[in-house]
């Protein structure tokens, strides 16, 4: 009655009026809303357009990295290309350095061979080595000119202290995906711990921190996410 007298009358009623739902579901029938995804990294991940572009990135990293590239990589990589996340540059700059060799020439290699084949751990080698070489070789002349002056030697040491600044804000930026590891944050940063004291206080060999620590966290993650997809199963 009430949307008849208000027809007649030429006012629209709910039935015409656009400011109410005439249907308006319940909360128990309205669909779920989309889920969120659960790192914006991986929605965002790139890749490298080509050869060309993974040498140029791979040269750019060589250049900029003055006593140390694992700052200037994991920059690159993760913040401004976007190749990487950082779960994905923690676990393959882990695998890089427990294998034989500089850990950049082994990353270079792994992430290479995974988008254009051996092409690619070519392109991405020859990247990191050609350019600092010839700056290298010219810098190493210039410095048997000049290495007696005292300037220059000042320069250096302060040029290590900004490394090592660089090496630790690179590890404090890493520190959130430990949250995400499989063995749970805690334990994980008390491995992180145990390795800092082994290594940097107790001078332990690396080779034998790797079998003693890195040997059974290995096994134990392995064995956490076996546990993990078997409860996946389950749950379906």
């Amino acid at each position: 009655m009430g949307d008849r007298r208000a027809h007649r009358m030429g006012c629209p009623g709910r039935a015409d009026n656009p400011w109410v739902n005439p249907v308006s579901p319940s909360p128990a029938t309205r669909p779920p809303p989309p889920p969120s995804h659960p790192d914006d990294e991986t929605a965002d991940r790139r890749h490298p357009a080509s050869l060309i572009e993974l040498f140029i990135a791979f040269s750019s990293m060589a250049l900029q990295g003055f006593g140390g590239v694992l700052a200037v990589v994991q920059r690159e990589m993760v913040e401004r290309r976007r190749w990487m996340t950082r779960d994905d540059f923690v676990e393959e700059w882990a695998v890089a350095q427990v294998m034989p060799g500089p850990n950049v020439i082994n990353l270079a290699i792994i992430f290479g061979s995974r988008h254009f084949g051996w092409r690619g751990a070519v392109f991405g080698v020859a990247g990191l080595l050609l350019a600092p070489t010839a700056l290298v070789l010219s810098l190493a002349l210039l410095y048997a000119q000049f290495a007696h002056v005292p300037q220059v030697q000042a320069a250096l040491r302060g040029m290590s202290a900004v490394s090592a600044g660089l090496i630790a804000a690179t590890g404090l930026k890493l520190l959130p995906s430990l949250g995400r590891h499989p063995l749970g944050w805690r334990l994980a940063l008390a491995l992180c711990v145990l390795t800092f004291v082994g290594l940097a206080l107790l001078r332990v060999p690396l080779a034998l921190l790797l079998l003693g620590i890195g040997g059974p966290t290995c096994l134990l993650t392995w064995r956490r996410l076996g546990a993990i997809e078997a409860q996946k199963k389950d749950a379906r």
